[in-house]
């Protein structure tokens, strides 16, 4: 699991990220069945088969406030018409690909709204593929410091 940038706006920060998994000691009836499992869309396991967990994220901001993406599978998308509570993190826009002995994924993470000065961290776990909850810390003051640079190409909803 890599975290590859950031991307800044005037209302949230957009982090992208991309992952490996390579074929250990599976035969090919386990790998096809993990095959399957990485490209599945949403929370369910596939037929026969038993799943930990799905790719999940989460971040903690420098207040201790938390937000977590919830179980899903790779490229979920959960959307909803009515705005959240803050903070939120969704994972969106992804894709990947795979073969006999390796499978790779990428995917945004918007993280809504722009984080607070201070430590971000983010955290990744899917244990269905060996990855235990990690973490890796971001620093939201250089997010925030970059946001001053955001130009605004068009006005809010409501402002004339």
């Amino acid at each position: 699991m890599a975290v590859r940038s950031a991307e800044v706006f005037s209302t949230g920060c957009s982090v992208s990220l991309s992952w490996l998994i390579r074929r250990g000691e599976q035969d090919d009836e386990d790998w096809s069945a993990l095959h399957s499992m990485f490209f599945q869309f949403g929370p369910g396991p596939l037929r026969g088969q038993t799943r930990t967990t799905g790719l999940m994220f989460g971040i903690e901001l420098p207040d201790g406030s938390k937000a977590s993406s919830g179980l899903h599978s790779p490229y979920g998308f959960r959307g909803n018409e009515k705005e959240p509570e803050p903070p939120t993190i969704v994972l969106n826009n992804g894709g990947g690909g795979g073969g006999e002995d390796e499978l790779t994924g990428t995917g945004n993470l918007w993280i809504w709204p722009l984080p607070p000065a201070g430590e971000l961290r983010l955290l990744a776990q899917w244990l269905d593929f060996g990855l235990p909850e990690t973490s890796v810390v971001l620093d939201g003051t250089k997010l925030r410091e970059a946001a001053t640079n955001v130009q605004m190409n068009w006005p809010e909803k409501g402002s004339a």
